[in-house]
C-alpha cells in the first residue's frame, strides 16, 4: 500500500525547481535554487560573481527580459547547454510575472 513514488531523490527536477522557485518571494535564495541551473553551473556562476538568484535576476532584467540575450548571456557565461539556459529563462520569467 505504499503509493509514495520510489524515486525520492535528493536533487529536485527542473520542473519542481522551477515551480518551487516561482511559487514565493525570491529573498536570499542561492543561484542552484533558479531552474537549469545545477550544482556544477552554480559554482561556475559563483565563481563568476554571480552567487545569488536575484543577481542572475538582474542580468534577465539587464537583458531587456529577451530571451535570446539572456539564454546566450548564461550559455556564454556558464557554460550552460541550451535547454538549462531557457529553463532558468522561464523561471524567471515566469517570476517576474508573479511578483513584478
Amino acid at each position: 500500500m505504499n503509493s509514495a513514488p520510489s524515486e525520492k531523490s535528493s536533487v529536485p527536477t527542473a520542473s519542481e525547481k522551477h515551480r518551487n522557485f516561482v511559487s514565493e518571494p525570491m529573498g536570499d535564495k542561492g543561484v542552484a535554487d533558479l531552474a537549469g541551473i545545477d550544482a556544477n553551473l552554480g559554482m561556475t556562476l559563483k565563481e563568476k560573481g554571480f552567487d545569488k538568484a536575484s543577481m542572475i535576476l538582474g542580468q534577465f532584467l539587464v537583458k531587456g527580459r529577451s530571451k535570446d540575450a539572456f539564454v546566450s548571456w548564461l550559455m556564454d557565461t556558464s557554460g550552460a547547454k541550451s535547454e538549462q539556459a531557457e529553463n532558468c529563462y522561464q523561471c524567471l520569467n515566469d517570476w517576474c510575472r508573479e511578483f513584478m
